[in-house]
C-alpha cells in the first residue's frame, strides 16, 4: 500500500489528478457552452429568416388589401356616381310626367268645358223646344203635328186655350236620337217662339201627372241635346224611386238631381257625390242599396 504524502513513479498525486480533471471539465464545459451558443445562434438566425419572411408576407398581403380596399372604393365611387346619375334622370323623367299629365289634365278639362259650353249652347238652341211622345203613328200625316199639338193643348189644358198661346214657330216628327234601331215611337218636335209658354205648359203637364191625346197616355219633355237627354236618364230608377218615397225628387238643368230630405232640399250632380251623402245616413242608404 501506496503511503500518503509520497510520489512514485509514473503514478500522480491526488492535486494533479484534481488538477487535470478539473481543467478537463472546464474545458468540457466551454464546449458545451459554444456547442450551445452556436445552437443558439443557429436557431436566433431560423427565427430572423422567419420572422423577416413573414413580415414580408404580411407586407405584401398588406398592399393586396390596401390595392383591393382601393379597387373597391373606386368601384363604389363609380356605382355611386352611376346611381346619382340615374336619380338625376329619373327625377327628369318624373318632372317630365308630371308636365305630360298636367298638360293632358288641362286638356282633358278644357275638353270637358268644351263639350259643355257645346251642350249648353245646343241646349239653348232647344230652350223653346217641347216633345211630345207617344202620338200615335199617323196621325201626324193626317192631321200635321202643329194641329195635334193644338188639339193635345185643348184636351189637357182648356183653361190655357183660351188664353193667347204664343205662334207656333216649328212643328215636325223627329227620329229617336239615342237609339234608332230601337222601336220606339217616333217624337214630335214643337218649337215655340217663347221660353215661358214652353215652361207654363210644362208646368201645367206636372201638375196634371197624365197628360192624354184622344185618350192615348202621352208625355210633355223639354228638347234637350242627345248628351243631356243621356245624363238626365241616368237618374232615371233612382228619380221613380224617389217618388215612391214622398221625396219630392226633380231634375235640373242640365242633369242635377234635386229631392227632399229631412226638411232640407238636397242636389247632386252625380251618382258618386250621392253615393257619398248617402253612406252617411244610413235610412237613405237603404233606400238606395240597389240603385248605385
Amino acid at each position: 500500500m501506496r503511503e500518503k504524502g509520497k510520489n512514485p513513479e509514473n503514478q500522480l498525486s491526488d492535486q494533479e489528478i484534481l488538477s487535470f480533471q478539473e481543467k478537463d471539465f472546464r474545458l468540457l464545459m466551454l464546449k458545451i457552452m459554444q456547442d450551445i451558443g452556436n445552437k443558439l445562434e443557429a436557431k436566433m438566425d431560423n427565427l430572423q429568416e422567419t420572422l423577416t419572411k413573414e413580415i414580408q408576407d404580411i407586407k405584401l398581403k398588406r398592399e393586396e388589401m390596401q390595392n383591393t380596399i382601393t379597387e373597391i372604393k373606386n368601384s363604389l365611387e363609380a356605382a355611386n356616381s352611376r346611381i346619382q346619375e340615374a336619380e338625376e334622370q329619373i327625377s327628369e323623367v318624373e318632372d317630365r310626367l308630371v308636365e305630360i299629365r298636367d298638360v293632358e289634365q288641362k286638356r282633358e278639362k278644357r275638353l270637358k268645358t268644351n263639350e259643355a259650353t257645346l251642350r249648353e249652347l245646343w241646349d239653348n238652341m232647344k230652350c223653346t223646344n217641347i216633345r211630345i211622345i207617344g202620338v200615335p203613328e199617323g196621325e201626324e200625316r193626317e192631321k200635321g203635328t202643329e194641329n195635334i199639338f193644338q188639339e193635345m193643348i185643348a184636351e189637357n189644358f182648356p183653361n190655357m186655350g183660351k188664353e193667347p198661346l204664343t205662334q207656333i214657330q216649328e212643328a215636325q216628327q223627329v227620329p229617336y236620337k239615342i237609339n234608332p234601331r230601337r222601336n220606339t215611337q217616333r217624337h214630335i218636335l214643337i218649337k215655340l217662339t217663347k221660353i215661358n209658354d214652353k215652361e207654363k205648359i210644362l208646368k201645367a203637364a206636372r201638375e196634371k201627372k197624365q197628360v192624354t191625346y184622344k185618350g192615348t197616355p202621352i208625355s210633355l219633355s223639354a228638347d234637350f241635346s242627345a248628351e243631356t237627354l243621356q245624363a238626365r236618364r241616368e237618374w232615371h230608377d233612382i228619380l221613380n224611386m224617389m217618388k215612391g218615397k214622398n221625396l219630392q225628387p226633380r231634375l235640373l238643368y242640365p242633369a242635377r238631381l234635386s229631392f227632399r230630405f229631412e226638411g232640407e232640399i238636397k242636389t247632386f250632380t252625380d251618382k258618386q257625390k250621392l253615393r257619398e251623402f248617402s253612406n252617411t245616413k244610413p235610412a237613405l242608404q237603404q233606400m238606395l242599396k240597389e240603385l248605385l
